[in-house]
């Protein structure tokens, strides 16, 4: 199996499956004399782990890290820091139910990657999904901890689910401190409640929902990103895209932007108070030739409802017998909610790498 590489300079490889004994990634490119810690990175695997809330799967994972190399501490270094060696991370998977899948083992769930896998590798681990489990975001999680450390406090990354099924916030009520105070990641307060029982009626159904995930990035300088093939825009797509269940990216206004006239979808320019450059508007989501302009990076992703389902499904075996199917297991009835994490992780992945190109070309 090839690509499981992310970034040029900042470029994590993640490693593992959804049952085998651990996960986890080897960050190189990190640059050395980085304050960093076990303690820096568990924060944020914490907010992805499984069996938080009812609304997500009853897995029970503390997704504990290990850093395994990178790093060294002695009395000159003022705390443990980077060498500029490759950093490994070794999460451990500790709460495994391989006995739940073997129902599936030479069946193929409908929209689930069981077919495409047996089509090109001839040999699936069925047992959670494998290498195609989202489980293997946690890796992710934890080498965007790593991201944010290089991209330092002047740059702040956050995310927040921003619709399930058909009900979304109302921006009006847009608040960043209601993430951390509902089961959602939700910006709003009202709708947080409202989601409530929509997701107690899915998964008292057997099914799943879809979901919108938006990520603001505030802080990264006006220059990140180059012209054609590394456009800052194009790379966030790329990474969003590369999150399990996702379907669709915006960028900004997004899909929006072939509703808009050209006066309106322009933003306007002006000279702020310090006589910088600043815009009125942010409807290319703070990149502009595929380069930021200094203002929020703003990315927006949709997600798929999982496939994993209590409802009988038509499908076909390895013996291509027509069948039904019905997933066991425990499943995210919604896997919009812990992909908030995920997809903030991915944003800080590629600005430390975009960061690093732009020091190396131009110096800065």
């Amino acid at each position: 199996m090839s690509h499981n590489s992310f970034g040029h300079v900042f470029r994590v490889t993640t490693w593992g499956e959804s049952h085998g004994p651990a996960l986890g990634c080897v960050v190189d490119g990190c640059p050395p004399g980085i304050a960093l810690t076990e303690a820096d990175i568990q924060p944020f695997l914490d907010r992805r782990k499984p069996g938080q809330s009812r609304h997500v799967t009853q897995r029970r994972e503390e997704d504990r890290v290990r850093i395994l190399s990178g790093v060294f501490e002695d009395e000159r270094t003022g705390g443990q820091v980077t060498t500029g060696a490759p950093i490994s991370l070794m999460i451990e998977n500790t709460d495994q139910r391989s006995k739940d899948y073997s129902d599936i083992r030479d069946s193929w769930r409908p929209g689930h990657a069981d077919y495409t896998y047996d089509a090109k590798y001839g040999v699936r681990d069925y047992r959670g999904g494998g290498r195609s489990s989202a489980r293997e975001t946690a890796a992710r999680v934890a080498a965007g901890a790593i991201a944010r450390k290089v991209l330092g406090d002047a740059i702040q990354i956050r995310g927040a689910l921003v619709q399930i099924g058909p009900r979304a916030i109302d921006r009006a009520r847009w608040n960043w401190d209601e993430v951390v105070r509902n089961d959602f990641f939700c910006p709003d307060a009202e709708t947080a409640k409202l989601w409530e029982a929509d997701m107690d009626a899915i998964r008292k159904a057997g099914s799943s929902v879809g979901a919108l995930v938006e990520v603001v990035a505030s802080g990264a300088p006006a220059g990140w990103g180059a012209p054609v093939y590394g456009k800052l825009d194009g790379e966030l797509a790329h990474a969003m895209m590369s999150i399990n269940a996702a379907k669709s990216v915006e960028i900004g206004a997004g899909l929006e932007a072939a509703s808009l006239r050209g006066e309106d979808a322009a933003d306007e320019m002006y000279l702020d108070e310090t006589g910088q450059p600043a815009f009125r508007s942010n409807h290319n989501g703070g990149v502009l030739g595929g380069i930021s302009t200094g203002q929020d990076v703003v990315v927006r992703m949709a997600i798929k409802p999982t496939s994993s389902i209590r409802i009988p499904r038509q499908s076909l075996n390895r013996d291509l017998h027509p069948m039904e199917l019905i997933t066991k297991g425990r499943h995210d009835p919604c896997v919009g909610i812990r992909a908030v994490p995920v997809a903030e992780a991915m944003m800080a992945l590629v600005l430390a790498d975009q960061m690093l190109r732009h020091r190396a070309q131009t110096g800065r």
